[in-house]
């Protein structure tokens, strides 16, 4: 299947580069999968589209500020690190920028000394496993040294860290946002659980995947970067008991929904306390097992979060879906707006 197939035309001025000060502010853009039937609402609303005893699947990764700004210690070059995951103790692998200036025994430093990293292996695209030598927490100098790690189509300087964080964030591992949750307030959380909706949580730590274009020509031939994830047994009895009872299993973002793909591929529809490393990728053809429905953004063109949703609601109506989101004026990408497949 050719990458183009999954391309639009989006305005520039369409990307939103600054998030609403209200989260549930976002318009929700409704399409049901089965017709191709679009509705125009705002995301209070998804709580009218869901029954008492449906669940909503959050992903509850916390971004870390994983974004660090030094320069070489013998030329004073500037380098950029964005870590990735953490293989070891005080080693992580990360993307570097740029990586050709970075050899193994580079010495990179941070915050005037306060944090230092060395490179200890090069490995393809850009990444690096770097070592880093400190005093103190590793966790707190992050926090006052990193910076959030936003995607490259955002100009704008973030004004609140925690505003590229989900409200239920709680497990750090993340190099980028599950955006869709970005939407959500604790109060509309609490509103959703007083109308019978069962709210869950599953972690995906987001990995170089979200950084990484489709090069290809075919999208049989792109590999997928893997990532962690983690169920709990509470998450899966609640799963598998809307499963049996007929209630629909609606994933936020497109982390929760591989998540919970990788998880009942491997059990034949069945949930189940696991973790693990995947690398599912998913395009039309793709056979869904776990997921009646999705809330998500609206994704940039010719990348495999447009393929993952094209299989879920089909090319053609996310292609229809997406063009009448641009006429209509939607906020698009991170800190746009929403968009309901269900």
């Amino acid at each position: 299947m050719d990458v183009k197939e999954f391309d639009y035309d989006l305005p520039e001025r369409l990307i939103a580069q600054t998030p609403l000060k209200d989260r549930t502010a976002s318009r929700l853009l409704v399409l049901n999968k089965e017709s191709g039937e679009i509705d125009h609402q705002q995301f209070p609303d998804l709580i009218h589209y869901l029954s008492p005893g449906d669940v909503l699947v959050l992903n509850n990764t916390k971004v870390l500020p994983a974004r660090l700004l030094g320069v070489k210690e013998d030329t004073g070059a500037k380098i950029e690190l964005l870590l990735l995951n953490e293989e070891g103790e005080d080693t992580w692998e990360a993307l570097v920028k740029p990586a050709k200036r970075v050899k193994v025994g580079t010495v990179v430093q941070f915050g005037d000394g306060l944090l230092k990293g060395t490179c200890v292996e090069e490995l393809p695209e850009g990444r690096r496993r770097i070592q880093f030598d400190y005093k103190g927490i590793f966790n707190e100098i992050l926090d006052n040294l990193g910076h959030m790690p936003l995607p490259p189509y955002i100009q704008e300087q973030l004004e609140e860290k925690d505003r590229y964080q989900t409200v239920f964030a709680k497990h750090s591992g993340s190099a980028a946002a599950p955006t869709a949750g970005l939407h959500f307030t604790k109060d509309f959380l609490r509103k959703m659980e007083s109308s019978g909706v069962k709210i869950v949580y599953i972690t995906l730590h987001v990995g170089l995947g979200t950084f990484r274009p489709v090069s290809v020509d075919t999208i049989e031939d792109h590999k997928m970067h893997a990532e962690f994830y983690e169920m709990s047994e509470t998450t899966a009895n609640i799963l598998n008991e809307a499963k049996e009872t007929g209630k629909k299993i609606v994933a936020v973002g497109t982390t929760s929904c591989r998540t919970l793909e990788t998880i009942a591929s491997q059990t034949n529809g069945k949930f189940t306390k696991t973790s693990g490393w995947t690398d599912i990728f998913i395009y039309p053809g793709y056979s869904f097992k776990g997921v009646d429905g999705l809330l998500t953004n609206f994704h940039l063109p010719k990348s495999t979060l447009v393929m993952l949703v094209s299989a879920f609601a089909g090319k053609e109506n996310i292609l229809k879906a997406y063009n009448q989101a641009v006429e209509e004026e939607y906020r698009f990408f991170s800190f746009g707006d929403a968009m309901l497949l269900i």
